[in-house]
């Protein structure tokens, strides 16, 4: 088969999957993203979330795993039930768990061979996004870590879709260059699409929307997509160890809006190694 016909049909399919909004997910993921949002029923009780996460063994393993770790659990005493780990970790902390869960869920969804180690990159990328999106909330704004660390995480969510649904059509790319430009084609209108469907807030989806604009405006309140924007470029140079190449004179709007510059990067990054470890392993 003329492989631009192939090509042709992928794209095609994708389409049809945009303007009909509906979207293939595996069936696991709508479990959770239905847990996520029962989540946000008004007046909900600790008993009936315990219940809810009970439904689904992964997000019941990663709720009892987060509520275990030392990033929240000071007193080391280890927690075994359900509703004990919803009371520690708190709801806001639970739906992005949920979120997470979901993304891991796409990953592995179908991923073999070639396939799942694109993805496997693509998540290691993404995790070390959220993870500094965290640190750099936390200690350089008045927002949120958990929503900083969510939107990061969730910043290629577009590409996680395209590789998982691309599982299906293995022989239809004649390199991994064809599938790579499809995937930078698509993924910011994938994402857009995904994100509306899990109702994702306003502000997170910005965040993901934008988090490659490093031209935003200037501004001493800093907000997700300052923060977002700000982690997907570092993490871009601190990979390609060249972030001591850069010229801080004309640094990035976001990183300005953050107050970031090379003495303030340099010590953040020293005195949060362990932090962002943390958040890696709590995510893994």
């Amino acid at each position: 088969m003329n492989s631009k016909i192939s090509e042709f049909e992928f794209i095609k399919g994708l389409t049809a999957e945009l303007s009909s909004k509906n979207l293939v997910f595996p069936t696991s993921l709508k479990t959770t993203m239905k847990i996520r949002r029962a989540l946000d029923t008004p007046d909900i009780s600790n008993d009936q979330i315990a219940r809810i996460i009970s439904a689904e063994p992964v997000l019941s393993a990663q709720v009892l795993k987060l509520a275990n770790s030392a990033m929240f659990n000071r007193s080391g005493k280890k927690v075994e039930e359900l509703r004990a780990a919803t009371v520690l970790l708190g709801f806001g902390v639970i739906r992005n768990v949920a979120i997470s869960v979901g993304m891991k869920q796409l990953k592995d969804h179908q991923a073999s061979g070639q396939t799942s180690e694109r993805m496997e990159g693509l998540w290691t990328r993404s995790m070390r996004v959220a993870a500094l999106s965290f640190v750099l909330a936390r200690n350089l704004s008045k927002l949120s870590p958990d929503k900083a660390m969510i939107a990061g995480l969730l910043h290629d969510v577009g590409k996680f879709y395209i590789l998982n649904r691309a599982c299906l059509y293995q022989d239809l790319f004649t390199s991994e260059q064809t599938l790579w430009d499809l995937v930078d084609q698509w993924h910011v209108d994938i994402g857009a699409a995904i994100l509306d469907s899990w109702e994702i807030s306003d502000d997170i989806r910005a965040a993901v929307m934008d988090h490659k604009s490093l031209d935003i405006p200037l501004s001493n309140r800093p907000t997700l997509t300052d923060v977002v924007a700000a982690a997907n470029f570092l993490d871009a140079h601190f990979v390609a160890q060249s972030i001591e190449n850069l010229d801080w004179n004309t640094r990035p709007t976001p990183l300005k809006n953050l107050q970031l510059d090379a003495e303030r990067t340099s010590t953040l990054m020293q005195e949060t190694t362990q932090e962002l470890t943390a958040i890696m392993q709590v995510l893994s």
